[in-house]
Formats: structure tokens, sequence, C-alpha cells
């Protein structure tokens, strides 16, 4: 067993995993919801890992669940992506880095994308910049992994039903191991 991954599913089980951030589910309940969805879009291993951990950086930043509602964005994006690079693959990271600016992006680019948005979503996008504008959406469609974010995006939208029975944690650890840099 790898010690990240034994780690990483250790973050996720532990009672921070069980923190809401203004949704309706739990971040564990978010994560495999998410890596649920990932796996039945077809998913290839690491974006199904990238899936799982996308939202990790609201467990390992340090800050109030309720951090939103106080006007402030913890760049939970950065602080997961910051910790993953260091042991998971590029293909995996960048959709975590870039699952906020995936927001943005297709708040800019699809008419009614926005009122799909939960309202704590809705609230964070004010934070973290809203629209982007049409020289930023061409820059976002440039970058590696912009495509597998788009997609983690709206799995990630989706992954916020109160109840939807998941497989459990110890389901997803061959998809993290497989996202790993070095096995």
């Amino acid at each position: 067993m790898n010690a990240i991954v034994t780690a990483v599913l250790d973050v996720l089980g532990s009672e921070a995993g069980a923190a809401h951030y203004g949704e309706g589910v739990s971040q564990r309940e978010h994560a495999l919801q998410a890596a649920w969805l990932a796996e039945q879009a077809g998913a290839p291993a690491v974006l199904i890992a990238a899936a799982l951990l996308h939202d990790i950086g609201h467990l390992l930043h340090g800050l109030p669940e309720d951090i939103a509602a106080h006007g402030i964005d913890g760049r939970h994006e950065d602080v997961g992506a910051a910790w993953l690079e260091r042991h998971f693959l590029p293909a995996a990271v960048a959709p975590v880095r870039l699952h906020v600016a995936a927001k943005r992006y297709l708040v800019a680019v699809e008419p009614g994308y926005a009122t799909t948005l939960s309202p704590a979503s809705t609230r964070s996008l004010a934070l973290q910049g809203g629209a982007m504008d049409a020289e930023e959406c061409l820059a976002f469609r440039a970058l590696p992994g912009a495509a597998d974010a788009v997609a983690l995006r709206r799995w990630d939208d989706a992954a916020k039903r109160v109840g939807l029975a998941t497989p459990p944690l110890s389901r997803w650890r061959p998809h993290l191991c497989a996202a790993l840099r070095t096995p």
C-alpha cells in the first residue's frame, strides 16, 4: 500500500471529511459522488482520482467551513493542487487546480449555466472572480487539462445529492494508485 494513498483516504475518512462547506453533503460524500459520477461517465482512472480529490484543499487549508459566507476565498483549488502535485501525475493535478476556473469559464460560455449552481457555489463564484471575459476564456481553453477540468466541474456540480449511495472510499484506492507519480 502506498503511504500517500493511505493518507488521502484517511483525510477523506476523518472528521474533517465530515465538514459541509455550505452544501447539503459532507466533503466525503461530495468526493465520493464526484468520483462515482466520473466512473459512470467512463473517465480514465487518473481523472476519477482527480474527481475524488478535487476539493481536498478545503480539508487542508485550515479555514472554517463557512469562509465564503465571510467573504473569504480560501483558494482551495491552489492549496489542494500544491499538495497533490508532490505525489500525483500532472493529469490528476491539473483538473483539481482548474476546476474553479472551469466554473468561471462555463458561466461565461454557457447561457443558463450559472442558474444551475448551488447557492454555495454561486456565492463562491463571486469571490473567485465571476464569469471569465473573452480573453480569459481563450487562455483557459489553451491550458493543459482544461477539458478535463470542465468535465470535473460538471461532476462537481452534480455531486451534491443528499443520500446518494456511492461505493466506499476503499473502492477508489486503485484509481489513486494509478494517478501517482511513482506507484
